[in-house]
């Protein structure tokens, strides 16, 4: 086993559940934020572009519900593609991300 691997390995274990957690929840908070914003924001702004954001946020939300599905099953962490440990780096920036980088290349 390579030193990169184990060092990969030792940072995922720190993400522990609770944290996992307190992050997608702090992602729900803001994108709920966002789209109150936006209803708030309607009347003055294009209808097409703020559908098209609300689309967007309300896409993220229901990865972001996803995501605490897979914390309460076990298996947040883990790549849909793969089935390796997403980097703790990756679930750190997108809490709710199904997929490592290769991965996610190759499902877009």
């Amino acid at each position: 086993m390579s030193l990169d691997m184990s060092l990969a390995e030792t940072r995922l274990q720190r993400l522990t559940a609770h944290e996992a957690l307190q992050r997608l929840e702090h992602e729900r908070a803001s994108r709920l934020t966002q789209l109150r914003a936006i209803d708030e924001a309607e009347a003055e702004a294009e209808e097409q572009v703020m559908a098209a954001q609300k689309g967007t946020i309300q896409r993220i939300l229901t990865e972001v519900e996803a995501a605490v599905a897979r914390v309460q099953d076990g298996s947040y962490g883990t790549c849909q593609g793969c089935a390796k440990p997403i980097p703790v780096e990756r679930l750190e920036i997108l809490p709710y991300t199904r997929f490592c980088v290769p991965c996610q290349r190759n499902a877009a």
